[in-house]
């Protein structure tokens, strides 16, 4: 086997790894969004009936939220999961394949979002 055949062979196995790192983060991400969503809506809705509410002028902060408990748990829930890095599981297959495309750049190479190898034309010297 010459060396350029065992370098296609490594870059080809590179390329295997790395789709299967971005594909398997894919479904945990799908949930991680659901998730994000849902509580998103839930506060919008939440804030919505707040914001309408008469009585939310007229009383202290803290006795309007104890009136919308909803509202309050919503944005509780949000605050949490912001602060235990939602934001960072949402776009975890991105993170990887930027990364990779930062490592790869030093090679004249990059990659699509699901890892595939893209080789970038030699450069030429002048």
């Amino acid at each position: 086997m010459s060396l350029e055949q065992t370098a296609c062979e490594d870059l080809k196995a590179f390329e295997r790894r790395l789709t299967e790192v971005i594909a398997c983060l894919q479904p945990s991400t799908n949930r991680w969004r659901i998730v994000l969503a849902v509580i998103s809506v839930c506060t919008a809705v939440g804030a919505w009936h707040w914001i309408t509410d008469p009585h939310t002028s007229a009383v202290p902060f803290t006795q309007s939220l104890w009136n919308h408990p909803f509202f309050a748990l919503a944005s509780l829930i949000l605050v949490v999961l912001f602060t235990l890095g939602i934001h960072k599981r949402v776009i975890a297959p991105s993170i990887i394949a930027t990364r990779a495309r930062a490592v790869l750049s030093d090679f004249n190479m990059s990659c699509d979002d699901t890892g595939k190898l893209i080789l970038k034309p030699r450069p030429t010297a002048s």
